[in-house]
C-alpha cells in the first residue's frame, strides 16, 4: 500500500523555500521540485542517493500488424547492445552516475545468458498475444510481470538508492500506450496515435486503424465495468508491466520515480489508475515528441521539466532531467537564508 506524502509538512518546508536568499518564487521549478523531494523524503534537507535505472525488454503480439517502422528483431539487438555500452541509455547512464539494469520479461529471443550476463534473465513468454485479437496477457502473466518489477526495485532499494528510473525496449510499445492513453483520459484516440519510431503519414493512418479495432474488439469482449488494471493487462507489453509493478513498488517505498516518455508516462498512468497515490513519488523528465504524450502529460496535469524533443525512449529523458532534480535539491540544502547571511529581506 502507497503512503501518500504528507502535506502538512508542506508549510515547514515552504518556508525555508521562501527564505533561502532571493527573491521569492525566482528559482521557479527548482522551487517546487524542492518541495515536492522534501515532501517525498518528509525531511527539510532531502538527498539524493545510488541513483538508479532499471530497463525492461519485451516483444507486442500487435508489431506483426505493421504498425512499427522498426522490424521486430530490434528489440534483441538492442538489448545486447547495451552490454557493450553503446547505447543511448549506458551514455547518459554513464554521465550522471546512474546504475542500469536490463531485464528480459518477454523478449521473443533466446538470449545465451554465458555470453550476455548483462541481461537479468526474469523471462515470462516471448513476447505478448496480439491484442488485435486476444488480450495481450494473461492474468498469471500480468501478475508475474508486477512481480518481477517489484523484484528488481526491491534489489535497487537495498543498495541504498532512492530515487530510480524506468526504461523499456519493445519494438511496438507505442501502440498499447496510445491505447491506454485513450481509454483512461477519454482523448479521441486519432489524437493519441503517433510516428513511433518513424512512420509516415499513411503508417500512422494504418497503425490508427489497427488500433480502432483493437478497441472495438475490447469493448465487445471485456465488460462495460472492466478496472484499468484489466484494461492495461490487455493491451500491455511485458515490459510496461513490470515498469507498472517496479513504479509502484518504488512508491511504497518512498523513492523519487523519474519518469520518461511517452511509454513510461503510459505506465505511471495505469499505476495511478490502479493507486493514485504513486503519482506523489513522480518526477516527470520531460515532453517528448511523440504525437500525443504533451496531451496525455496535459490531462494528468504533469509539469515536465524538460522539452527536448526526444523519442528514443529506453528511459533516456529521465536520466536527462536528473542533474535539474539534483540542482533542486541543492538548492535547499546549499543556499544560505537571508538571517544568516545578514541579507536584508524585502519582500
Amino acid at each position: 500500500m502507497i503512503q501518500r506524502t504528507d502535506k502538512h509538512f508542506a508549510g515547514a518546508l515552504q518556508d525555508k523555500i521562501d527564505n533561502l536568499n532571493k527573491p521569492k518564487g525566482s528559482l521557479g521549478r527548482l522551487e517546487s521540485l524542492a518541495l515536492q523531494i522534501g515532501l517525498i523524503q518528509h525531511t527539510l534537507t532531502p538527498e539524493l542517493c545510488n541513483p538508479c535505472h532499471i530497463l525492461f525488454g519485451g516483444d507486442h503480439g500487435i508489431e506483426r500488424e505493421g504498425v512499427s517502422l522498426s522490424p521486430r528483431e530490434v528489440t534483441w539487438q538492442q538489448m545486447i547492445n547495451y552490454g557493450k555500452g553503446g547505447g543511448g541509455v549506458n551514455m547518459f547512464c554513464r554521465q550522471h552516475g546512474f546504475k542500469l539494469s536490463v531485464v528480459d520479461v518477454g523478449v521473443d529471443f533466446d538470449f545465451d545468458r554465458g555470453k550476455y550476463p548483462h541481461i537479468v534473465d526474469r523471462k515470462i513468454s516471448h513476447g505478448t498475444g496480439n491484442f488485435l485479437h486476444e488480450p495481450a496477457m494473461s492474468a498469471d502473466e500480468w501478475r508475474r510481470a508486477l512481480a518481477i518489477g517489484a523484484e528488481q526495485v526491491d534489489a535497487c532499494f537495498e543498495q541504498g538508492c532512492n530515487i530510480i528510473s524506468f526504461g523499456e525496449m519493445g519494438i511496438g510499445n507505442t501502440s498499447p500506450s496510445s491505447v491506454l492513453m485513450h481509454l483512461m483520459l477519454n482523448i479521441p484516440l486519432e489524437r493519441c496515435v503517433g510516428a513511433g519510431s518513424g512512420l509516415d503519414h499513411d503508417g500512422i493512418r494504418h497503425k490508427y486503424e489497427v488500433l480502432k479495432d483493437s478497441v472495438e474488439n475490447f469493448h465487445k469482449t471485456m465488460p462495460e465495468d472492466v478496472s484499468a488494471e484489466d484494461t492495461a493487462r490487455y493491451f500491455c507489453g511485458l515490459e510496461m508491466a513490470a515498469a507498472i509493478g517496479g513504479m509502484l513498488r518504488a512508491a511504497e517505498h518512498k523513492m523519487i520515480i523519474l519518469v520518461d516518455g511517452f511509454i513510461m508516462t503510459a505506465c505511471i498512468l495505469a499505476a495511478s489508475r490502479m493507486d493514485e497515490g504513486v503519482l506523489d513519488y513522480a518526477v516527470f523528465g520531460h515532453c517528448g515528441d511523440e504525437g500525443g504524450h504533451k496531451l496525455m502529460l496535459n490531462a494528468m496535469g504533469a509539469e515536465p521539466l524538460l522539452h527536448l524533443g526526444l523519442r528514443l525512449g529506453e528511459g533516456t529523458g529521465a536520466i536527462c532531467a536528473y542533474p535539474i532534480v539534483q540542482s533542486a535539491v541543492n538548492m535547499i540544502n546549499e543556499m544560505d537564508n537571508f538571517s544568516h547571511a545578514e541579507i536584508t529581506k524585502y519582500f
